[in-house]
């Protein structure tokens, strides 16, 4: 079970990442599972950081607007959160 979710989440889905060496000898990325999420960098250290920047806004922005996300791994973000009393805690 996920601890941290988002953060397992965005681990679990860069583990998925797919980089190519361009042409020109930058990096292009993607995560083949998160349709659209894909960034650019001159090194591979640097589209792995815009990489995950991507993916973090896609993750916020699907969840704000109540896109169906793919499951990860077994993390599954579409699920209502339970909510428990206050006076649980």
């Amino acid at each position: 079970m996920a601890r941290f979710i988002l953060s397992d989440y965005i681990e679990r889905a860069m583990a998925q990442a797919a980089y190519d060496k361009l042409e020109d000898g930058t990096f292009c990325g993607h995560i083949p599972l998160c349709k659209g999420v894909i960034a650019f960098g001159k090194t591979l250290r640097e589209c792995e950081e815009e990489l995950r920047s991507t993916l973090e806004d896609w993750v916020w922005l699907g969840l704000k607007l109540g896109h169906p996300l793919p499951v990860i791994d077994g993390i599954d973000l579409n699920r209502e959160p339970k909510r428990e009393p206050v006076d649980a805690l």
